[in-house]
């Protein structure tokens, strides 16, 4: 589909400010919005939504197509008669720079437990005919994820399902019966809490359309081996018939940056199951997230060309072999579903003619790291004038890179000369402006910075350090940064450079 040039601000919604330890999709998000709008920004890179377990990454949720609860804003259930201001006042503000997330699911889980009680006591007919409504439409993926998420949390003590008791792990139907029956009521909440998180995304999302905004969003390649899709759906993933491990795994081979590959531990889909059934968990899955976006960024497109495999009982991605992936097949059958494909193409790392010529074939912009532009000589790719069309997103860094004013107080004074001859000049207003105007001024049709460039915030502001397990996802910024002179110099360098709304 057409990318008509624009520029936007990446921020996962759990970096927002606000009072209760986390940001949500109450007041604040709304804010961010009319920063958006006022800047001139007409897309918000958001990132995964789904609920997390451990490291918290949204990359790796209990559910390709759920919400994430702690996203939902306590703020939001009082203005709807759900929870009282005493109510909220009984939680302890936490307005810091990073998110306790296991604080912040003890405070608003016992919460939002309250709103639903009140929900099932006070709502009117027609909110329980809505929520009535919402389960039939969502119950492809509701019933089993409500399910196993109650399951996890009330019975295994949060064990990876593969550890449950087999009847239960093996999804054996008089079993099931038995604990839809025993636990019918946390069944209900856990679908409450989608019905509350759809509802709240939807009101956000509508605000930012109204306002020349685009919600882009991510659809993770793989998916979580500890997630209700694994769990319910056996088939379509390579697993051990007996343990429910993965028999194969995903990752990527030994590179210059690792002697022995990456091994992310996802299960491989079995491509042949997934054919069989034309697709259809896919479609779905691709149904459910543009019901809450604009545009999809693909990670890890370079799968759907082909995947590295590795053994389930290997402990490097060392072993692993390249497989081919029925990639043109795949997007011509979403093409017919859908129609014109909003897709972004995450083409980073080992990128072959293969992937580009899947990529290229359906139209789909790739990427574009200004981080990585300076070092390599005068051919490199992320270097500017070599950029060969403009079907690009361009971005100063991703939320896997260091902020921009980390990466550059990390880099050597002879290696930044090499970024200063390029720019050329400066009007003193830091260096991460420098990289934001040179993002705003190339022909890639759209260009994204993190929200933390924009501040030109260091290294402590880092999003995720894929290196290290712990300590990611937790930044958070505060409500006085975004403040009007923020805007307005945004604003001008965004229209200087054609990137503004056209109306």
């Amino acid at each position: 589909m057409p990318f008509p040039r624009a520029s936007g601000i990446l921020l996962h919604p759990t970096s927002l400010p606000g009072r209760f330890g986390i940001g949500d999709l109450g007041p604040e998000a709304y804010r961010f919005v009319d920063f958006l709008e006022g800047s001139g920004q007409q897309l918000w890179q958001i990132l995964p939504l789904g609920p997390t377990g451990y490291g918290n990454s949204p990359y790796m949720s209990y559910s390709a197509m759920a919400g994430n609860s702690l996203l939902i804003s306590l703020e939001r259930l009082r203005d709807d008669g759900l929870l009282t201001d005493a109510d909220l006042d009984e939680a302890p503000e936490s307005q810091g720079d990073r998110v306790d997330f296991d604080g912040v699911d003890q405070v608003k889980t016992r919460l939002l437990r309250k709103s639903y009680r009140n929900f099932r006591s006070r709502a009117s007919s027609d909110q329980q005919e809505e929520f009535v409504e919402f389960c039939k439409d969502k119950a492809h993926w509701l019933d089993d994820y409500a399910l196993f998420i109650s399951l996890k949390t009330q019975v295994f003590d949060n064990a990876s399902w593969h550890e449950w008791d087999e009847p239960v792990a093996k999804r054996d139907p008089t079993t099931l019966d038995k604990w839809r029956d025993e636990l019918a009521e946390e069944i209900d909440f856990r679908k409450y809490l989608q019905f509350e998180f759809f509802q709240q995304w939807s009101d956000l999302k509508q605000y930012a359309n109204d306002r020349q905004v685009q919600m882009f969003g991510d659809i993770p390649f793989y998916v979580a081996h500890d997630s209700a899709d694994v769990w319910a759906h056996r088939e379509i993933f390579c697993l051990d018939e007996e343990t429910g491990k993965p028999s194969l795994m995903a990752g990527v081979p030994p590179d210059y940056f690792s002697e022995t590959g990456q091994l992310w531990g996802n299960p491989i889909y079995n491509w042949e199951k997934l054919l069989e059934t034309d697709l259809a968990w896919w479609m779905q899955r691709f149904h459910a997230v543009l019901d809450r976006l604009d545009l999809i960024r693909i990670d890890h497109f370079r799968g759907f060309e082909a995947y590295w495999a590795v053994p389930g009982e290997d402990t490097t991605a060392m072993n692993g072999e390249w497989v081919e992936a029925p990639g043109y097949e795949f997007f011509e059958k979403l093409k017919a579903e859908l129609g014109e494909l909003p897709i972004v193409a995450e083409d980073l790392g080992i990128i072959t003619p293969e992937v580009e010529a899947l990529r290229d074939t359906f139209g789909f912009p790739g990427m574009k790291i200004l981080h990585f532009a300076f070092d390599s000589g005068w051919d490199n790719p992320y270097l500017p004038f070599n950029y060969g069309s403009n079907n690009f997103v361009v971005y100063t860094g991703t939320h896997d890179n260091n902020t921009t004013m980390g990466w550059y107080n990390s880099r050597s004074e002879a290696d930044n000369q090499r970024v200063w001859d390029y720019l050329g000049c400066t009007r003193g207003e830091g260096f991460h402006w420098d990289l934001i105007r040179l993002a705003l001024s190339t022909n890639a049709n759209q260009a994204v910075f993190p929200l933390q460039d924009l501040l030109g915030l260091g290294e402590e502001a880092r999003m995720n350090a894929p290196s290290s397990p712990e300590g990611n996802w937790e930044w958070r910024y505060q409500a006085e940064d975004l403040t009007d002179e923020l805007r307005d110099r945004l604003r001008f360098y965004t229209m200087v450079y054609g990137r503004g709304p056209r109306s």
